[in-house]
């Protein structure tokens, strides 16, 4: 079989963990992105400080920090990995609006760190919608992507750009 191929696949058909432990240790860094659009009451109130359950800001960025750290008891066949560095940064955006939310997960290693950054955006948004849910109901999870990664035997891949 030539061309792209799933690798948490044997020859088998029959799903496993990928044995990366030949693979050379390199830095490796992913970027993810997404966001929760909502009402702009919803987001005045957010950005006051006055949402019933705290400040939703500063928990969904330590939850998105959080998750990133346990991605590989979350998802099946991710290696536990020891990240170096995760960061999540959320900011408003009248033209949605809502809050826009991006990751970035870090390491020295042997694996990639996509899925941690991707899981790092998806909890941070579960967690405003958690947080908010009291004042809007109708709020909506959209847009989380992979962003950038670099590292590793693949090379760099940025969104949007020539995939060679």
């Amino acid at each position: 079989m030539s061309g792209p191929r799933l690798t948490h696949i044997d020859s088998a058909g029959e799903a496993h963990m990928v044995d990366v432990g030949d693979k050379a240790e390199t830095e490796r860094v992913a970027a993810a992105e997404g966001f929760v659009r909502m009402r702009p009451e919803t987001l005045a109130l957010i950005l006051e400080g006055n949402a019933k359950k705290g400040d939703v800001i500063g928990t969904a960025r330590l939850a998105g920090i959080m998750a990133a750290k346990q991605t590989s008891n979350l998802i099946p066949l991710c290696h536990p990995l020891m990240l170096t560095k995760v960061s999540v940064d959320i900011v408003a955006d009248d033209a949605l609006p809502g809050l826009r939310v991006e990751a970035m997960a870090k390491l020295k290693g042997r694996t990639g760190v996509e899925m941690e950054a991707l899981t790092a955006v998806s909890i941070a948004c579960l967690t405003i919608y958690d947080m908010a849910k009291a004042a809007d109901r109708e709020m909506e999870i959209g847009g989380i992507c992979l962003v950038s990664k670099s590292g590793g035997k693949s090379g760099d891949y940025r969104r949007g750009g020539d995939q060679g």
